[in-house]
């Protein structure tokens, strides 16, 4: 049964593409499920001159699709407000206080406060300072902030935003979304390994030979480019979203299944994370830039983007993590644009014995393959599970074979949108699957040196084919150890 929650949530950049792709369908979802019913509003604001009905008709073609009637989206877009706002005028802050109070004593609201900015980050701090000094916050309730990425765009500027935030908001009161930690696969990673022992009783150097983790997409960056250009695939994909599932991955079990527990596992794992030096950079990632195919334009000739651009579009990397379950098991990652698919997967790969008897016995070259687990994210959501098993008819030759268990058809409808659960999760303030800044930090510290040294030096760009899985450096970093990655284009 759903628990209906209590709030106010106030969104800066409520006309943006976000907040119709993304956010008033999710708060949809929440309304039809009763998570959110009588006691919610929304407070939307922008520089746009709208008022309450131009915001609700946008609100109302957001999540029309997915309506049982027209009535049912007219109930819920009545619970939306619009104020054109200056994020720099301290004044317009005092106007919110006031409309925020009347719809606290109209709706019930207990004084619980949500602020969610969905604008570029130089505005975090500036909004998050003026909510309090403005007063904007409730006196008898809760005061929690919602904030987009990126989170700086290196260990200083994240450390520095950070700061500023902690002068407004304790850590407690801070979300930090990362919508990869609301996919139902990735949440599935703790109980896969700690609900089934098993699973958890070989993960770790003893029995797992290598970790790898893909996140691909086979689009150009289209009309990102502007932003793309300043941030880069390991800054855009690697630093949040592949950070966070490794920690997932690495973490050892938590004493109590609670955030606070989970998130200090999480930190702990990075801190172990080996920060490479410049050569060890060289020799462990990989960058890449798409070139041109057909109609398609290299990334150098896309809109917006600068001819000299020496920014990458594809990433490939070696991570080691240095404590005793994981020492000498690399960790993989790759991620980019216009590769073969669109798709997000983890494998982990097991040794394979030490003597393949099969093999010796019959007088052949090994034939055992490695098992591999495989958590497939998108588009598919499920499980994989590569064994090894006696081939069918006389002898011992043996080959493999896959156990698969995808979500059905009716699982996932089931499955909640990722802001979806997200904005459910801070509502009910559980940090489980938010980034911590601790986390937040150790992860910049890693990237850091990396972009230390692409920025320092030019990349021959263009280097890999649209529709492939990047350049051949990137399987080159596997099969200079005698490995190779579990999904191959040719797959």
């Amino acid at each position: 049964m759903a628990t209906e929650q209590t709030a106010l949530l106030t969104l800066f950049g409520a006309t943006g593409d976000l907040a119709s792709r993304k956010l008033y369908p999710a708060l949809f979802n929440l309304y039809k499920k009763g998570e959110i019913k009588e006691h919610f509003a929304l407070i939307g604001t922008g520089r746009r001159e709208w008022d309450d009905d131009k915001f609700r008709s946008v609100v109302s073609d957001s999540v029309k699709g997915a309506a049982e009637n027209d009535q049912q989206v007219s109930d819920f877009a009545s619970h939306f407000y619009y104020k054109a706002h200056d994020v720099t005028n301290p004044e317009h802050y005092k106007v919110l206080k006031g409309l925020a109070d009347q719809l606290d004593a109209k709706y019930g609201l207990k004084g619980n406060r949500i602020f969610y900015i969905s604008l570029a980050p130089r505005f975090f701090s500036l909004v998050a300072n003026n909510l309090k000094q403005q007063d904007v916050f409730s006196d008898n309730g809760f005061n929690r902030l919602i904030i987009e990425k990126p989170f700086g765009h290196d260990f200083k500027s994240a450390q520095e935003l950070n700061d500023s935030l902690s002068s407004a908001f304790d850590e407690d009161q801070v979300f930090r979304i990362d919508h990869y930690l609301g996919k139902e696969m990735v949440q599935n990673i703790a109980a896969l390994r700690f609900g089934n022992p098993m699973i958890e009783s070989v993960w770790n150097n003893k029995f797992i030979d290598n970790v790898q983790v893909t996140l691909a997409e086979n689009m150009g960056v289209g009309e990102r480019a502007g932003y793309y250009d300043t941030s880069g695939a390991l800054r855009d994909m690697v630093q949040n979203h592949i950070m966070q599932i490794l920690s997932l991955l690495a973490m050892d079990e938590p004493n109590k299944y609670k955030d606070t527990e989970i998130r200090a596992q999480k930190v702990k794992a990075l801190q172990s994370l080996h920060i490479y030096d410049e050569e060890e950079v060289a020799k462990n990632f990989v960058r890449g830039q798409y070139g041109a195919k057909g109609a398609q334009k290299d990334y150098r000739h896309e809109d917006n983007v600068p001819e000299d651009s020496n920014t990458e579009t594809f990433v490939a990397g070696k991570l080691e993590f240095q404590n005793n379950r994981w020492a000498g098991v690399p960790f993989y990652v790759r991620t980019g644009k216009l590769l073969a698919d669109k798709f997000a997967r983890i494998d982990v790969v097991f040794k394979k014995p030490a003597l393949d008897d099969f093999a010796r016995a019959n007088g052949t070259d090994p034939q055992l393959v490695p098992s591999v687990i495989t958590i497939k994210i998108e588009p598919d959501s499920g499980f994989e599970m590569q064994l090894n098993k006696k081939h069918v008819g006389q002898g011992y030759t043996t080959d493999s074979f896959k156990f698969t268990h995808d979500l059905t058809d009716a699982e996932m409808k089931e499955v909640p949108l990722p802001y979806e659960r997200l904005i459910n999760d801070a509502m009910k303030g559980d940090h489980t699957n938010f980034a911590s800044w601790a986390e937040v930090g150790q992860a910049w510290k890693f990237v850091d040196q990396i972009e230390k040294l692409w920025n320092s030096t030019k990349a021959d760009f263009p280097n890999y084919t649209p529709g492939t899985m990047g350049p051949k450096a990137a399987e080159e970093l596997l099969t200079r150890s005698g490995r190779n990655w579990a999904f191959r284009a040719e797959d």
